[in-house]
């Protein structure tokens, strides 16, 4: 060094760090090992929002925040998003009949049309999830409905049926065909109560209720 120069410091290291990772745009961080539910929940709203699924796993990884390719690290394909939508929803119409004779008590004919009720009111509140729900859509129906978790949401109407007849208040019939002929009566309530076909110049006012009233009837030892 130069005599009469003055010494000069070395340069502050900077504090800005370089970022390891570069995100694609539209991309926001989520948390590690949340990626599989943030597409799911995201799926649901989009489902919610636009009353079907039309939508492509890109603009749901669009709307989530993440990669294009991010939602197939957890589903191959749309169908298999699909059907744990599905799946989500036969696990909350299984609490929903649940809650509906909790806490009991209850005479069967209470339970009966509190499930019964219960059902419909699912379906008239999340028509889009209810259609996907018996949807071929969301891959092979069977994979579904012989789920688990829609089998669950049927044992609480063979639960119910099973205390009803053992009580004698409800006929002594085989009780998986008993379940399928209120579950075909309910579903079908359901689908027209969806499509706004029970008209009361044509069924009357309370058409839901009083189908559920003379399916019971039948159902009533």
């Amino acid at each position: 060094m130069s005599p009469g120069k003055p010494r000069m410091s070395p340069p502050l290291p900077s504090s800005r760090k370089t970022p390891t990772t570069t995100l694609d745009a539209g991309d926001r961080p989520y948390h590690h090992g949340d990626l599989r539910r943030a597409i799911v929940e995201t799926a649901s709203a989009m489902l919610r929002e636009d009353k079907g699924w039309k939508f492509t796993l890109r603009e749901v990884a669009r709307r989530a925040g993440v990669s294009h390719a991010a939602p197939y690290k957890h589903f191959p394909d749309k169908a298999a998003l699909l059907l744990e939508l599905a799946l989500r929803g036969f696990d909350q119409l299984g609490q929903e009949l649940q809650a509906a004779i909790t806490p009991r008590p209850r005479s069967a004919r209470k339970e009966f049309l509190a499930v019964g009720g219960a059902y419909i009111a699912f379906g008239v509140a999340n028509p889009a999830l209810y259609r996907l729900m018996f949807s071929g859509d969301a891959g092979d129906p069977r994979v579904a409905h012989l789920s688990e978790r829609a089998l669950s949401a049927l044992g609480v109407l063979l639960d119910m049926l099973t205390r009803g007849q053992a009580s004698g208040a409800f006929r002594r019939r085989p009780l998986q065909g008993q379940a399928a002929a209120c579950w075909a009566q309910v579903h079908g309530i359901t689908m027209l109560s969806i499509e706004g076909l029970l008209m009361p110049e044509k069924v009357g006012t309370t058409p839901a209720q009083d189908a559920l009233e003379t399916l019971l009837d039948g159902v009533l030892a």
